[in-house]
């Protein structure tokens, strides 16, 4: 820690204490999902019969929300933009913390064409519709809490505070990725004293603080969802009650 300022230690321990809590909290809930049985047999219908069967209803899931695509398409359309908008952001800020930078993550920065920069807009765009969504139709704001428009605001504020740094207010992109290697390699230096930069690393920790505690966690919390992970079996095979077994 010789040489580093002490703005540099507060922000590298709440770094690192941030990321900790997260694994921690993320793993442990994951966790409880697993043990937690099935007293019933739920699968929706039309619902596969074999586990090869199910694998692909979750492979449609994950990649391609095909339950909210039958149920609404606009707010699929939304949904998905901002997920694949979002990934691609994810793919180009890997750039921070590899060196020498992977290919993938390279084309994400193409000169001329920064697909991951545009990507931040697109993904800006969808969260202000789904935030819209929320206000204005009345059967989805009858039914939106304060974590909603919570989780919408903060990722939406750590967007615009991205592009900003991007088209408006530049930032030392070498002094940032010195910053974050040092942490990825656990050889922490100075952050750079850059405003929006600090402001952009705060919402992206209070993110990662709160993700494991919100509604974000159907990241983990969908591949141990009854009603999409059983085969419905339930004719062929009897389904005991896992409490009932004791």
């Amino acid at each position: 820690m010789e040489g580093l300022t002490g703005l540099s230690i507060v922000f590298i321990a709440l770094c690192y204490g941030a990321f900790s809590l997260f694994l921690v909290a993320f793993l442990s809930k994951v966790y409880g999902y697993a043990v937690t049985p099935s007293p019933l047999k739920i699968p929706t219908t039309p619902a596969p019969t074999t586990s090869l069967g199910v694998a692909g209803r979750m492979a449609g899931e994950v990649f391609f929300f095909t339950s909210l695509f039958k149920g609404n398409k606009w707010t699929w359309l939304g949904g998905y933009l901002f997920h694949l908008a979002l990934a691609a952001v994810l793919l180009r800020h890997l750039r921070y913390f590899l060196d020498p930078v992977p290919l993938p993550v390279a084309l994400m920065t193409y000169p001329g064409l920064e697909p991951g920069v545009w990507a931040g807009v697109v993904m800006i765009a969808a969260l202000v519709y789904l935030f819209s969504r929320r206000l204005w139709v009345d059967r989805v704001k009858y039914i939106s809490l304060f974590a909603d428009y919570f989780i919408l605001t903060l990722i939406g504020l750590i967007g615009l505070s991205g592009v900003l740094m991007k088209f408006v207010i530049r930032t030392d992109v070498e002094a940032v990725k010195e910053f974050t290697l040092g942490l990825a390699t656990l050889h922490p230096v100075n952050i750079p004293p850059d405003p929006m930069f600090i402001i952009h690393l705060l919402l992206v920790l209070a993110l990662v603080v709160y993700f494991p505690f919100s509604k974000l966690m159907h990241l983990g919390g969908i591949f141990f969802s009854p009603t999409r992970t059983q085969v419905d079996d339930c004719r062929e095979i009897r389904h005991v009650n896992p409490w009932a077994r004791n």
